[in-house]
């Protein structure tokens, strides 16, 4: 059932994809036909999950799910994850690879393996202050207050001196 990714609770789980580029408009424009279609259909065992998603900076699609109706099984989360990697194939995007980092570098978004982002760290080219995205958060609330932050409030701090 797809509802306003607005009107999920705070507790939703959610699930946060980052693509290796940005979407073009027209890309965007049919990879939401097809989430609204995939979300409108999703069910765990025969009932249906109360989901949204929305997509932020063309790079980064979020599934929320309402788990107080009906929560995810291994089932509908393989199928999600099965939806992904057609959108991947698709489009021609890495959007599972959880070994990469985005950052902002002024109002862009930058996408570096980690490799190169401990590296861009030891060499002072990104700074505590420099905005990453924590794609490890597990709830809405989480994503709205901790998503988006300084490297130092981030598993991302590690990496700085």
């Amino acid at each position: 059932m797809l509802v306003d990714f607005k009107d999920l609770p705070e507790t939703s789980r959610v699930w946060i994809y980052q693509a290796n580029r940005s979407f073009t408009q027209e890309e965007l424009e049919e990879i939401k036909e097809k989430l609204d279609g995939f979300l409108a259909q999703w069910t765990a065992h025969g009932a249906n999950l109360r989901a949204g998603y929305e997509i932020k900076y063309k790079r980064f699609i979020t599934i929320g799910l309402d788990q107080g109706l009906n929560a995810a099984s291994g089932c509908s989360i393989d199928a999600s994850v099965h939806f992904i990697q057609e959108l991947e194939q698709e489009y021609s995007v890495d959007l599972m690879d959880k070994m990469n980092v985005s950052f902002k570098q002024g109002e862009f978004v930058a996408y570096k393996p980690l490799t190169d982002f401990k590296k861009m760290a030891k060499n002072r080219s990104v700074s505590p202050n420099t905005i990453v995205f924590n794609n490890l958060v597990t709830n809405i609330a989480e994503y709205r207050t901790n998503w988006e932050v300084p490297a130092k409030d981030s598993w991302h701090n590690r990496f700085l001196n």
